[in-house]
């Protein structure tokens, strides 16, 4: 793999990890569209190190919060919100891995996301007195555990699943993005751990490094710089902008399917 080419993947990675429009979905539509395939494992292991990173920095104060109080209510909301996504995974893998290879599944999911972002910001302007961890009930936390878990599918978005699934259960904009944000951190760490033992397995062979520490920099960084869009947006109330482009991709990506 070329340096060049690191920096592309580990930019993809970066931006469309946290914007809400689906980075696996957007994976799936290269490698079909654009004949680009998965640059391996280890590749991966090293951009879901970057995006572990950017979140681990653009959140350092509620980490270090959550660090010195680790019985605290937010660590429970996030223990509970973080099930779901276990259990669906390990009970559905069949289906999810089927999905992977299927521009119908990820046209069908970009069209999804785009009506929970945009659902999601209608609620948002009807909760004047958003809720935060305190007033966050266990059911709430289940709610955005579930849509988490239902964003494996390629084609619907992670973070814009969860954010809207916050501002739909009342909680407020800022704490709706920040909780979906603080939820990635077990479900990134999992994944890259999951990869990790498979890069175990195989045997890690790196001739130069150079391709995957650019990959890190680059993931790391562009994946700030996408955390720190999404928030804005958030606080804004503008997070719908990003339901015009998923309906666009979806609907460009459903006429490619059926043509």
């Amino acid at each position: 793999m070329g340096n060049l080419e690191a920096a592309v993947l580990g930019l993809i990675q970066g931006l469309t990890e946290f914007l809400p429009v689906s980075s696996s979905g957007h994976l799936v539509i290269f490698e079909h569209l654009l004949g680009v395939k998965q640059p391996g494992v280890t590749f991966e292991v090293a951009v879901h190190l970057g995006t572990l990173l950017s979140v681990l920095v653009a959140f350092w104060e509620d980490i270090w919060q959550l660090l010195r109080h680790p019985f605290c209510r937010l660590t429970y909301l996030i223990i509970i919100g973080t099930i779901p996504a276990g259990l669906l995974g390990y009970f559905l893998a069949p289906w999810f891995v089927q999905a992977f290879e299927s521009l119908l599944v990820v046209g069908v999911g970009l069209l999804i996301t785009g009506c929970f972002l945009m659902i999601g910001e209608k609620m948002a302007t009807r909760n004047w007195f958003g809720k935060e961890a305190e007033a966050m009930s266990t059911g709430d936390a289940l709610f955005v555990g579930v849509l988490q878990g239902l964003a494996i599918t390629p084609g619907i978005s992670r973070s814009g699943s969860t954010i809207a699934a916050g501002l739909f259960r009342g909680l407020d904009q800022e704490f709706a993005a920040r909780f979906s944000f603080l939820l990635s951190i077990p479900v990134i760490l999992g994944a890259g751990l999951l990869e990790a033992k498979d890069l175990v397995g195989a045997g890690l062979i790196i001739a130069d490094a150079t391709p995957y520490i650019i990959g890190i920099v680059t993931s790391a960084g562009f994946g700030y710089l996408a955390i720190r869009i999404v928030l804005n947006l958030v606080k804004r109330g503008r997070l719908s902008l990003f339901s015009y482009y998923c309906w666009a991709v979806g609907l460009m990506t459903l006429i490619a399917y059926f043509w």
